[in-house]
């Protein structure tokens, strides 16, 4: 059996990017969306998103780009002087190994943004993170242990198997988060968390055009996917350089990957219907 959940990650980060989530939601095959809770324009996300019941809205817990929840004097160690995230975030990861208030830093932080979630009265269909930042083991552990806290049910672990992509074309580079992922996806397994089984998304992040969204359906392996991408109308204040946000949406909306998942018959689902 295959079922694959279709994500857009960066939901209330900008306008353009919520008005893609809920065009790939009402005329396309998204099935859940992570919200940025310090994001620009969460009020306006939050509202398409009660708009949109079926619409699955996880967390995406983010450490880096858009504003901290908490005031920056109640997490020096996290932010710079200007109160923005570390962007030196080689520092910050060997803090959090080496010293405990950097880690107390850490949970106030995600505690917080756990909060301003359920102040959405949104249901949370799972969590995530802004560039992976869950894979590293202090903050993987904080997650699980806030997480568990704030009714947090599911969780990604980004291990895309390459053998997948491969069958589509060559994929350069090696995969230096694999062995992070495949961990923790056993960690979370073990604490009754639901994961994945499978994630698509990294190796052509920002690059998840129609014809590659196409052949990962026709590829899908057994189990349970997650295809994530970033779409977006247009470009926004915190949009990366090269990434194709347009063309990501016109994959979502493509009317030959809906015959797809119908032809393969598989079930396309939120991880709240795991």
């Amino acid at each position: 059996m295959r079922t694959v959940i279709i994500n857009a990650d960066d939901f209330g980060v900008a306008v353009a990017v919520n008005e893609a989530v809920e065009r790939a939601h009402r005329e396309g095959i998204l099935t859940t969306t992570s919200l940025m809770v310090t994001g620009a324009a969460v009020p306006d996300a939050v509202a398409r998103a009660k708009a949109m019941p079926r619409l699955g809205v996880g967390l995406h817990v983010a450490l880096a780009e858009v504003p901290p929840a908490l005031p920056p004097a109640q997490i020096p160690d996290l932010v710079d002087a200007n109160g923005h995230f570390r962007v030196d975030a080689l520092s910050v990861s060997l803090a959090l190994v080496a010293r405990a208030p950097v880690r107390r830093q850490l949970e106030a932080e995600i505690e917080a943004q756990f909060a301003l979630f359920e102040a959405t009265g949104l249901p949370l269909d799972h969590v995530d993170s802004h560039k992976h930042m869950h894979m590293h083991p202090v903050i993987a552990a904080t997650i699980l242990r806030v997480g568990r806290r704030h009714g947090m049910r599911a969780v990604r672990a980004p291990v895309e198997p390459r053998a997948v992509l491969r069958k589509i074309e060559p994929v350069k580079g090696f995969d230096i988060a694999a062995p992070f992922a495949r961990g923790f996806q056993r960690k979370a397994r073990r604490a009754g968390f639901k994961v994945p089984d499978h994630v698509f998304g990294l190796a052509w992040s920002g690059a998840m055009r129609t014809e590659r969204l196409r052949a990962i359906l026709q590829h899908l392996p057994e189990g349970v996917s997650e295809v994530y991408l970033h779409p977006a109308t247009g470009p926004y204040p915190l949009s990366a350089p090269g990434y194709a946000y347009a063309d990501e949406l016109a994959a979502l909306t493509d009317p030959v990957a809906r015959e797809i998942v119908s032809r393969e018959g598989i079930t396309l689902a939120r991880f709240a219907d795991l």
